[in-house]
């Protein structure tokens, strides 16, 4: 263990551990979500479910890392045995399988900002129809999607401190640059008062259960719990590390990039009157006609400015992907990272291809021709998603509280924990963290599993 790599100082895990939990997920996805459940209604929620559920699972998945120096597989098996271990497997290939789609989808971001910047994207009479058109289009998608992933080796093939690490420190700081000097811009414009408005002033009676359970599942998968990346992550730490703060800091990133997307995106969606409930289509559909009607360089300039903060914010959740199951494989078969790196993302690429078809390529693998559930044809990138991300990072969290209840126990994390924070045992934290992975986190997760299967895939409507 002793000459196991690791992070060279906090700066640098909090960096990584930021940029694995950052990612579409604050910037395509958060918004979406948002403008559809009654805006600043949803980010409170929002705000409380990452809080009260993100934080402690957080917390879990770190002390679990530290505590064994070992990828998810190897810390489960280490502190659980066997019958622990397919946990941590499954987490490996929730990972996997999400960075199969991932990758294809920020290839998509990453074609836009070369067709924004250097093309005539923005010349186009029909975003939606240009969209549809794009996603279908194999050969720009797998150049694009080829790219990303080889930009994702090379990072990662690096190492721990000289790749991740010293990626990280440059990506996290740049990706909020761009986004404050976007949100500059954004509230010059006409109208961007009233996106701040439907952003940050709640209507509490557009809170529902269904706000809530949205809000629970955007919050777990925002942090990118539930599938080990930061328990591989907390395995590169030294016993000095303050478990606790680090993570406060880094869900405080998260929830800091979403919410000022938000900031960003609202006020450019009313200032040009569209509705902001356009759904995922937000970003790929109605916000090139934003950056459209900005006029022919302004549109250029903030348009390619906002899918590089896409292509950024991608990047840095997809080098902790492929560093999950990296690590078992560097861990357990003991196999050299520089060539175990490259071997995994061809196949993970090579498992990509049917989600890179499924957008209309191939229309056996394209929604309506694939398999329908939740009242409608679904892709082969649908499901994957539905599979691994939706109904797989609650689970991987349900699983994980659930261990710690039953068989690491909470003193033990608490054990862990203190070598770094010595004022924990006997706090008020304490007690609140472990009520909430032993009772909270496993009640709660264990309901949006149950929710999202019953929803999407049994057909149950339960709002």
């Amino acid at each position: 263990m002793a000459s196991r790599s690791g992070f060279s100082n906090r700066f640098g895990f909090i960096a990584a551990a930021a940029g694995s939990a950052v990612g579409l997920g604050n910037i395509w996805r958060f918004p979406a979500e948002t403008g559809a459940n009654g805006g600043a209604a949803f980010l409170l929620v929002y705000l409380l479910c990452t809080v009260l559920i993100g934080y402690p699972i957080m917390v879990g998945e770190i002390s679990l890392g530290r505590r064994t120096h070992s990828n998810p597989f190897g810390a489960y098996k280490t502190l659980g045995g066997k019958a622990w271990s397919w946990v941590g497997l499954f987490g490996i290939l929730c990972g996997i399988m999400i960075l199969s789609f991932y990758n294809v989808v920020a290839g998509w971001a990453f074609g836009y900002f070369i067709e924004i910047s250097f093309s005539d994207l923005l010349q186009q009479q029909n975003f939606g129809e240009f969209f549809g058109a794009y996603v279908a289009d194999i050969s720009d998608n797998f150049i694009f999607s080829f790219f990303f992933m080889v930009l994702t080796v090379l990072i990662v093939m690096r190492g721990v401190q000289d790749g991740i690490e010293t990626a990280s420190k440059i990506l996290m700081p740049f990706l909020f640059i761009i986004l404050i000097g976007l949100i500059f811009y954004a509230f010059t414009l006409d109208g961007a008062m009233e996106g701040v408005a439907f952003y940050l002033v709640p209507d509490f009676s557009k809170i529902t259960i269904e706000t809530i359970y949205s809000a629970m599942g955007q919050a777990f998968f925002s942090l990118s719990l539930g599938m080990g990346a930061l328990i591989t992550y907390g395995s590169y730490i030294s016993k000095k590390e303050n478990i606790l703060s680090s993570a406060a800091i880094v869900t405080a990133a998260d929830f800091s990039v979403a919410f000022l997307a938000g900031l960003l995106i609202f006020p450019l969606v009313f200032s040009q009157g569209q509705t902001p409930g356009a759904g995922p289509g937000l970003v790929f559909v109605a916000l090139p006609g934003i950056f459209q009607a900005m006029g022919p360089i302004a549109g250029k300039l903030i348009g390619g400015s906002f899918f590089l903060l896409l292509c950024v914010a991608a990047l840095t959740s997809t080098i902790s992907l492929l560093e999950v199951p990296v690590s078992y494989f560097v861990d357990q078969k003991k196999w050299p990272r520089k060539w175990v790196v490259p071997v995994l993302a061809a196949v993970v690429f090579l498992i990509g291809i049917p989600s890179m078809l499924s957008q209309g390529a191939v229309s056996a693998l394209s929604a309506g021709g694939f398999v329908e559930y939740n009242g409608a044809g679904q892709s082969f990138l649908d499901l994957i998603n539905d599979l691994f991300s939706e109904v797989g990072l609650p689970l991987g969290g349900f699983l994980m509280s659930l261990f710690i209840a039953t068989k690491w126990k909470t003193h033990s994390m608490t054990a862990e924990i203190s070598s770094g924070a010595p004022g924990y045992p006997g706090s008020r934290l304490e007690v609140v963290l472990n009520f909430t992975i032993r009772f909270i986190s496993p009640i709660l997760l264990g309901i949006i599993v149950l929710l999202t299967i019953g929803q999407k895939f049994l057909g149950i409507s339960f709002f």
